[in-house]
């Protein structure tokens, strides 16, 4: 039986049924782990929960504001149920509603997503993906409003097990000459793009990216069609949002594993799927300056902004670029009220 199969028979036993009296994930894993069939890495098992949140059929729910999670109360017959139309949309199948379609389409998406994830650490990004933005229930403006993922650039840091050191008399040093002290990027996933498709995410990438210094659309499988890599070409250096392909084949895609078993591989297993990773680049990103009255804009009502920032302030009080697993875990241990 996989992880998410054996999550599902164990966290009915396990979650509260009340929502203001949620679980904290260092709890949870730690019951859980009792009941498991196999060792799992916590960072395996926080990754299974973001992702089985966003599944209206799944057992488990996360609070609204703060941490900790409960117990779904599923209505009868959602387990059978396709995605949300929400999903759906982000993914291009708004008119494709046939079951196995969408779940290829989700798991190319998943597994792209790990290998960007996975990518950025090893470049010594910090990347933020969004989840709960696009779960069921979810505001439709969100698609235009929230990427897939903010990415952040600290230039540089003395590395330490759960992140980067950054040095006070560094930051200093960048705020006299007026320098930002990180780089923050927005960047939209796709695992393809069409001549039907290419303005939408285009736009939609550039409408994510009014808020951050960088805006990204990153493509995974290759773009043939040399017309259409004209006109994103054109409309990246126009309005200064870079364009990057990873150009995977979809048959990649689909012979590799699952994105969670993506996420646990050893640095020689993950190595020998960046080996199929042929990167191009059609168009680099123009920075900008923060817009704060933006940044308000988007945190106003939206949980993962509003985490994504406090995670960036945190660690410019620390003076520690904490990987977002490390900072969870710090955010658990502050009570709800402070």
């Amino acid at each position: 039986m996989n992880l998410r199969d054996q999550l599902k028979d164990i966290l009915p036993e396990i979650l509260p049924t009340n929502p203001a009296d949620p679980i904290k994930g260092t709890e949870l894993i730690r019951l859980i782990k009792f009941s498991l069939k196999q060792e799992y890495s916590d960072a395996t098992l926080r990754y299974h929960f973001s992702i089985m949140c966003c599944d209206p059929a799944s057992p488990i729910a996360k609070v609204e504001q703060g941490q900790g999670y409960y117990l779904r109360r599923v209505p009868p017959g959602l387990s059978s149920a396709g995605p949300a139309t929400l999903a759906q949309a982000k993914l291009g199948l708004m008119f494709e509603t046939t079951p196995e379609l969408v779940d290829r389409a989700l798991a190319r998406a998943l597994k792209f997503r790990a290998i960007f994830e996975r990518d950025m650490d090893l470049a010594g990004k910090f990347p933020f993906v969004f989840e709960s933005s696009f779960a069921p229930g979810a505001p439709y403006e969100n698609l235009w409003k929230c990427p897939d993922a903010a990415v952040l650039d600290w230039g540089g840091g003395e590395p330490t097990d759960n992140g980067l050191h950054i040095s006070p008399k560094l930051l200093e040093l960048k705020r006299t000459m007026g320098v930002p002290p990180f780089t923050m990027a927005s960047v939209k996933l796709k695992v393809s793009v069409s001549h039907d498709s290419y303005r939408e995410d285009f736009y939609q990438a550039l409408s994510h990216a009014r808020w951050g210094h960088l805006g990204e659309l990153v493509v995974a499988t290759p773009i043939r069609d040399e017309q259409l890599a004209e006109e994103l070409r054109q409309l990246g250096t126009e309005y200064g949002l870079g364009i990057q392909v990873y150009n995977l084949e979809e048959e990649d895609l689909d012979e590799l594993p699952p994105g969670y078993i993506i996420q646990q591989m050893t640095p020689r297993e993950f190595e020998a799927v960046l080996a199929r990773v042929k990167r191009q680049r059609l168009t680099s990103p123009r920075s900008r300056i923060l817009e704060w009255g933006l940044i308000e804009q988007v945190r106003e009502g939206n949980a993962e902004f509003q985490e994504l920032f406090v995670w960036v302030q945190r660690c410019l009080e620390d003076g520690k670029a904490y990987r977002r697993a490390e900072f969870a875990r710090l955010m658990e241990e502050i009570p709800p009220e402070a």
